[in-house]
């Protein structure tokens, strides 16, 4: 395994939830074979020719099983490096938010040829450190990879134009949501009020820039965060109820029945 400060390469996704990997996004292209996995609490298949994108939070990929003949390249990039090599663009939060739901994209045979050949070009970049533009040429690979990612998630779900504005507003309301905010604050009007727009608006730029609901949004981190909890022993019902703000058990119990569709009791069982 190759490794400089802010890009891992590696053949393996067996250590795609391990804390030393937290502020890494992982990408992946599998070439043979396949892995199934759970992740935010649903399964998902990687199989020749898809390619994979998991933004942070490795840990909720869970239950990795890797058929004998998988193979498949990774490229780990922190945030930090991401963001430089990120282009001037609006399109990366659609991006981001349509692989939170999914994060595997089917590859027509051009896009399986191209993806490959960015993964082998940052391979060789991180091989060369004499050259004398080494950070900045390594930067325009990861950079290369990312708009072919682009490219890739525009033809397959197609392309609509985001203002800034809306990609701005809507950064904004998923830096809410990442912080932990629904933990107190499960209302649309709650994050609308905060951004200085109303719950309508809020709601219209998150449909168009995700395809989804503000309110859908807000509860699929309320959702995950708890299955989380619920799965630790460490916590008791009730203190995951207080720390959500639920007024009575009962309330909690009847949250977690409608939208994680299981009693809080089966998440230990």
């Amino acid at each position: 395994m190759d490794t400089i400060q802010h890009i891992i390469l590696d053949n393996s996704l067996r250590h795609i939830g391990d804390e030393t990997y937290a502020d890494y996004l992982c990408h992946a292209y599998c070439h043979q074979g396949h892995c199934t996995f759970t992740h935010t609490g649903r399964i998902f298949r990687l199989e020749q020719g898809n390619c994979m994108i998991i933004a942070r939070r490795g840990d909720l990929v869970k239950n990795l099983t890797e058929s004998d003949d998988f193979r498949v390249d990774v490229v780990y990039v922190t945030q930090a490096f991401i963001e430089i090599s990120t282009p001037q663009s609006n399109y990366g939060m659609k991006g981001h938010l349509a692989l939170f739901e999914n994060p595997i994209m089917e590859l027509s045979k051009e896009q399986q040829e191209r993806c490959a050949n960015n993964f082998a070009l940052i391979g060789k970049r991180l091989s060369q450190p004499q050259h004398h533009f080494f950070r900045e040429a390594l930067t325009n690979a990861v950079q290369a990879m990312i708009l072919d990612f682009f490219d890739f998630h525009a033809e397959r779900y197609g392309f609509d134009k985001i203002s800034t504005q809306q990609h701005q507003l809507m950064m904004q309301f998923v830096e809410m949501l990442e912080r932990g905010d629904f933990r107190q604050n499960r209302d649309v009007s709650y994050y609308a009020d905060k951004l200085c727009v109303t719950s309508k608006y809020l709601s219209e730029v998150s449909k168009k820039v995700s395809g989804l609901t503000a309110a859908y949004w807000i509860m699929r981190y309320t959702s995950l965060e708890i299955s989380r909890m619920l799965r630790d022993r460490n916590y008791s019902f009730a203190q995951i109820a207080d720390a959500f703000g639920f007024s009575s058990q009962a309330h909690f119990n009847r949250y977690v029945m409608n939208n994680l569709g299981s009693k809080p009791s089966d998440f230990r069982e």
